[in-house]
Order: C-alpha cells, then structure tokens, then sequence
C-alpha cells in the first residue's frame, strides 16, 4: 500500500469513487499525479442514494470517465442503518462497540471490485478515501486491513496492484487543506456527506458533524454551504 505523494504521470490509476468529501479529495489528488484516471461507483443500496448524483455530476466536471457498478447483497444482509431501515445514530452499538453505520465487510467488497475494473483496464492503481485518523470507527478503514486486501488482491488478480490511501494518516482538517493545495476546493461544493441523504445535509449525522469539524479546525468555510 502506498501513502505516496510523487507524479506517476506515465501510469493509470482506478479511483474509489462515491462522491463524499474523501472520494473527491482523492479524485483530485489522482488526477494530480496519473496520466489516466477513472472513477469506479458503487452502488450499494446506501440511504443516501444522492452521493451517486454528485459522483456523476463532479465526474462530468473534471471530465473523467465513471462507471457505476450495482451490489445490492448489503441490503439483503441487513444489519445497518446505511442500507437498512434503521436510522442513523450518533452513539456505539454496545455489543459489537461500532456505530450503526457500520456496513461489515463495505471496503473489503467495494475495492475488491474497483481492483477487478482496473485489472481489466490494465491499472495497477487503485485510489481510495478510507482514512484512520478522523473516521467513524470503521475496522475496514484501518491501514492494517488495507495492507492485507492489497497482499489479497495481488495473489488473486497475479497483478502488481498498489492500493493508495492519501488520506490514511490526516485529520479531516488536513485533507481539507490537501484540496486547498490542490486548488480543487470548488469541487467539494457538488461532494455529498450526509448519511441521511438531506440536501441541504441534515448538519446532525456522524458524517455531518466530522465533515462539519474538519473545516472548522482548517479554518476554512465549507463550499457546499457557501
């Protein structure tokens, strides 16, 4: 797994993309470093079905091809408020000590099938948001799971794959500032972060209140509520 911030301008690379604030930050720092990006979108049955809108409408900004790929299992599995019927809660499941949003085995499926789609466009690089630092509790999101998908995905795809995670060690008001640097905040005016798929965000959910943290500590207004 790569952290890695050179140029790789002679290579292609896959991007994870849903169209929240880490995907587009991703995106960005892509196309800031391969000669060829494309996005890859899942379509997981999540409540908020509106991040598919804004990963279509950000993709048709900056002019990179998407595809959208269904996988509708997790909400026949159940089990959590972003593709079932419960609502979304700010506090830990006591039993298992993870939030209600947490989708098990999410990451693991999604960049699976994001490392098929650059396998068959002979990519070798595959961008995705996950991030340690200021996450929800996810253990899908940790860089030890990273590491052992991609040792994974090298044995079961015979592919020198490298999975790159910019935003593993950052706090959101880093990455904030990352999409400062990179002159793309623009693009996060058309991100969508709500897990409650409310446009305007409902300001309330997990996802809000960290989205909401971050800008505040980078001490930059937030353009989607600009």
């Amino acid at each position: 797994m790569s952290h890695a911030t050179t140029t790789a301008k002679n290579r292609s690379a896959v991007v994870l993309f849903s169209g929240g604030q880490d995907s587009t930050t991703c995106l960005a720092w892509a196309l800031a470093r391969f000669s060829t990006v494309e996005c890859v979108t899942i379509d997981y049955g999540q409540r908020h079905r509106i991040e598919l809108v804004a990963a279509k409408r950000i993709c048709a900004a900056v002019g990179v091809r998407q595809v959208q790929i269904p996988c509708d299992s997790f909400r026949a599995l159940g089990g959590n408020s972003l593709t079932g019927d419960e609502a979304v809660a700010n506090g830990l499941n006591a039993t298992t000590g993870l939030p209600n949003t947490f989708v098990p085995g999410r990451n693991l499926i999604l960049l699976s099938l994001a490392a098929a789609y650059a396998w068959q466009r002979g990519a070798h690089d595959l961008v995705t948001g996950v991030c340690q630092t200021d996450y929800s509790g996810y253990p899908d999101c940790r860089d030890t799971t990273i590491q052992a998908l991609q040792a994974a995905l090298r044995a079961g795809l015979d592919s020198p794959l490298t999975i790159h995670t910019p935003l593993m060690h950052l706090t959101k008001a880093e990455s904030v500032w990352m999409m400062r640097d990179l002159g793309r905040l623009d693009l996060l005016a058309h991100s969508h972060t709500c897990y409650n798929g409310q446009v305007p965000p409902c300001g309330t959910c997990p996802s809000c209140l960290l989205r909401a943290k971050g800008f505040a500590e980078a001490g930059i207004p937030d353009p989607l509520l600009g």
